[in-house]
């Protein structure tokens, strides 16, 4: 099980926030998974860093690789999941996040329950 980590999860990691569940700390730490973070989330923390919505460290793609986790582009396959999607939620990034989830067949971790709504998908 390969992971895509949600946003504030990321950010989470990054500054060892107490915030971050034991389950979800263990499942980044195991060595056998493959652990995304997506350029989607580097657009949201610039921009709501930009807008000082956010207190978030420069260098968000230096901390993906310096995590060892991988980025993630948005591909036009994840951008026609979008059309598919029900509108569970309204907040761009997140669909967006969760159409390269299905399509990439990869674990969401996130603490956003209205994600739990979507077919396949599970909050914790």
């Amino acid at each position: 099980m390969n992971l895509l980590l949600d946003t504030h999860v990321a950010l989470w990691w990054f500054g060892d926030s107490p915030k971050l569940s034991p389950r979800h700390r263990e499942l980044i730490h195991d060595t056998g998974r493959r652990v995304f973070v997506s350029s989607v989330s580097v657009v949201e923390i610039s921009i709501e860093a930009s807008l000082g919505k956010l207190d978030a460290p420069q260098g968000v793609v230096d901390a993906v690789v310096q995590s060892g986790f991988e980025l993630l582009a948005l591909e036009g396959s994840h951008a026609e999941e979008l059309r598919e999607l029900p509108w569970h939620h309204r907040d761009p990034f997140d669909r967006m996040l969760i159409a390269q989830a299905k399509v990439e067949k990869l674990t969401f971790l996130t603490v956003d329950e209205n994600i739990a709504r979507y077919e396949g998908f599970t909050v914790g």
